[in-house]
């Protein structure tokens, strides 16, 4: 056989496409963090590869700190590789084809209803053009507010610098900062707080949502995945926020010694940060048991579909409770907004949470053999890794080398998708033959 009839007769699916993208930028990144300019000192590669796979699946989990240990020239590799993991190399590919005047033919349409986990084809160019639009503008935006915040105190390059790496690690909801206590110095500061917060759950509510409501702007006309995503955001950031100001009220390693209104703001912004962002303005490591259970439930759970985010999404998580909810009274149908959930966004909830559980215990498993810390702390970072959020109880930095490498697949495995990953690495065939059914006894 010739070799070009063997390449023609290769063929990769959309989810190996995407899957092939994150691993090139991942190798692209390490190759440029390894540089001698990159670094204050030399790391290993180890190192390099861990601090490109936390970046390009926007996780912030760090083994060298990136604020001493990168030099400016490495600081912006790395806000490159968040900007790309945020919002996909797919999108950056489509802009480019875009700008030189060509068109989007079916297999592009296809890969990019892939990357953002649409069910339709119609409107994804627009959806592209809106998400670049919108991405762009509120980085840009959120620099210069952050800019009147840190040039005063850090001088316009340093300020300048910290602001746009800041606003793009905010808003790709990737948790990386350039002091090693993250933005604990902020723990009270009203600016920092709500535009940090706000950029993170506007990145990580879906870009399909944002799009929905710039169209629309009234909530009557939304979609049924719109209304979903932001009533179900609301009551979860209001319910986290409520149980660790209650459960850290009296921790003085946390709150405890704070002010009323600062407790506010902490108890607030690290509620909402462990949906992916990876921020933290206090001390994790010193939280109460309850408040570490709960945060590990909200980076399992993650952001929205088609975000800069990542976990099984908040989405998927709503659909298990209303079916459970259902069936537990009787229902025929799980219902919500007037509207029934098929049978098959269950399906597909169900195995998200089954891929993404297997994948988590399999981490904790290894790990527990091969690190020497508290088994909390191991169940913490398999989590952290998982939903890509970035949050620590102090294990990342002592993780030996293979525990890296399960924290590292972990990262990828959460970002790329449970799901797609499973598809790009399974050879799927329908199956034309029915059988029949037949009865198991469950419960």
């Amino acid at each position: 056989m010739k070799r070009s009839t063997y390449f023609k007769k290769i063929k990769i699916s959309p989810p190996q496409i995407l899957t092939m993208t994150f691993l090139v930028a991942i190798l692209i990144g390490t190759i440029l963090l390894y540089l001698p300019i990159s670094t204050v000192e030399p790391i290993s590669w180890i190192d390099a590869l861990f601090t490109a796979t936390s970046a390009t699946t926007v996780t912030g989990l760090v083994v060298v700190s990136t604020g001493n240990d990168f030099t400016m020239f490495g600081q912006s590799v790395i806000m490159v590789l968040m900007q790309v993991g945020g919002l996909g190399l797919m999108t950056f590919a489509i802009l480019i084809v875009l700008l030189l005047g060509r068109k989007i033919g079916l297999r592009g349409r296809i890969l990019i209803q892939q990357s953002f986990n649409q069910y339709s084809l119609g409107g994804m160019i627009r959806l592209v053009q809106v998400l670049l639009f919108f991405a762009f503008g509120i980085e840009l935006l959120a620099t210069a507010i952050l800019a009147v915040r840190w040039v005063p105190e850090y001088g316009w390059t340093y300020g300048l610098f910290t602001s746009a790496f800041h606003a793009i690690s905010a808003f790709n909801n990737a948790g990386f900062s350039l002091w090693d206590d993250s933005l604990s110095a902020y723990v009270g500061d009203p600016t920092i707080n709500i535009l940090i917060t706000l950029l993170f759950i506007s990145g990580g509510i879906g870009f399909t949502v944002l799009y929905d409501l710039w169209k629309t702007r009234n909530f009557k006309q939304l979609s049924l995945h719109s209304k979903v995503m932001l009533t179900g955001t609301l009551a979860v950031n209001l319910i986290a926020m409520l149980f660790l100001f209650v459960s850290e009220y009296s921790n003085m390693e946390t709150i405890g010694a704070l002010p009323l209104g600062d407790k506010l703001w902490a108890s607030y912004f690290q509620a909402v940060t462990p949906r992916t962002a990876g921020f933290n303005s206090i001390d994790i490591g010193s939280m109460e048991t309850g408040s570490i259970v709960l945060i590990s439930l909200l980076m399992f759970i993650g952001a929205g579909s088609a975000s800069t985010g990542s976990g099984i999404k908040l989405t998927t998580f709503l659909v298990i409770i209303l079916v459970t909810a259902s069936y537990l009274k009787g229902r025929k149908e799980a219902v919500i907004f007037n509207r029934a959930i098929p049978s098959h966004l269950l399906e597909r909830s169900l195995a998200i949470v089954f891929i993404s559980m297997s994948a988590v215990f399999a981490g904790i498993l290894i790990l527990s053999y091969t690190e020497q810390a508290p088994f909390e702390w191991i169940i913490f970072e398999a989590f952290s890794a998982f939903g890509t959020v970035g949050l620590s109880m102090g294990l990342t930095g002592e993780l030996s080398t293979i525990g890296k490498f399960v924290i590292m697949v972990l990262m990828f495995i959460g970002r790329v998708g449970p799901v797609t990953l499973a598809f790009a690495l399974a050879r799927q065939h329908r199956e034309q033959i029915s059988h029949p059914k037949g009865d198991i006894f469950t419960g």
